[in-house]
């Protein structure tokens, strides 16, 4: 049943069949979170790092209705320069296939076509949470129930620094998701490495991240894990530049009513604007980071399940 809404790209297909490395990419990065020409740039470049690193990418889109595990480069482009892509989380999947839509896909939803595809790592650049304020609003991102059901380890350099990070763990811990720090003692906040939030557990090498998940998933303990890897030292913010850079991001966004899905985008492109583009040159960095860690647990994961 599934192959009527599911295409997995050749590649990716005898890679999962083979019990070999891949790595799911979202696409939301590219339709919403970056401007046109870095966004297809950082895609190609991202694919790139992941093979070095002895896996397979499979970057994750919905075009004209199909769910898609792994593109091709006339996909990625036609993701990074239309229009019309819909930002597709869970509840989106059935009415972007029904009216035969483009969607670009979230954490959450990466996670649900990664893990019907059967791959079992993805990296991203930060997951979604629990924004400012939600113990009122109740605006907390679909990523952190996907992480609470779904089979899939998301490597990331921590929650977005936009979000209330504090609420988010606690949100996490409650739905039983481990958060761990790699090679890191505080969970990273995007832009900079540290928080002041620790982590569940410090791991230090991705061998022992790749055992921790097969253990958790042979027990079927349910659920993904939330693998938090700092940016690196060269590439960090400022932590107080960011910090006001966001707090003044914030007030517009309150001052001009916007919320829901288009909450994320406008700060993400308030706190660029602001920053000078140096905060898209840091995401960009990250992204690589995250891309080499994940192809690295991938790699290990495989590597113990042969």
């Amino acid at each position: 049943m599934l192959e009527k809404y599911l295409q997995v790209h050749p590649e990716v297909k005898k890679a999962i069949e083979n019990g070999e490395a891949v790595v799911a990419l979202e696409s939301t990065i590219i339709s919403h979170g970056m401007p046109y020409p870095k966004n297809v740039e950082m895609a190609k470049n991202v694919s790139k790092i992941i093979r070095e690193n002895g896996a397979i990418p499979a970057t994750i889109a919905i075009i004209d209705g199909v769910l898609k595990v792994g593109l091709t480069e006339e996909e990625i482009e036609f993701l990074g320069t239309s229009k019309d892509i819909v930002k597709a989380s869970r509840r989106d999947l059935p009415f972007i296939i029904s009216k035969k839509l483009n969607g670009a896909t979230t954490v959450a939803t990466t996670m649900i076509l990664a893990d019907l595809a059967g791959v079992k790592v993805f990296a991203t650049g930060g997951i979604g949470g629990a924004h400012r304020g939600a113990q009122e609003t109740f605006d907390i991102s679909a990523d952190l129930q996907e992480l609470a059901n779904t089979n899939v380890a998301v490597i990331c350099a921590g929650a977005k620094s936009i979000l209330d990070i504090g609420l988010t763990l606690e949100y996490l811990e409650t739905n039983g998701v481990p958060v761990i720090g790699f090679g890191a003692d505080e969970f990273p906040a995007f832009y900079t490495r540290k928080s002041g939030f620790g982590v569940d557990y410090r791991v230090d090498s991705s061998m022992e991240v790749a055992t921790a998940l097969k253990a958790k998933w042979d027990l079927n303990l349910k659920g993904g894990v939330v693998i938090g890897n700092p940016i690196p030292t060269e590439f960090e913010m400022d932590y107080d530049g960011i910090t006001n850079a966001i707090e003044t991001a914030l007030k517009e966004a309150r001052e001009n009513n916007i919320a829901g899905k288009k909450v994320t985008p406008f700060l993400l492109d308030k706190v660029k604007t602001i920053t000078a583009g140096k905060s898209l040159d840091s995401n960009i960095e990250l992204v690589y980071n995250n891309a080499k860690v994940a192809a690295q647990i991938a790699k290990d994961l495989a590597d113990i399940n042969k």
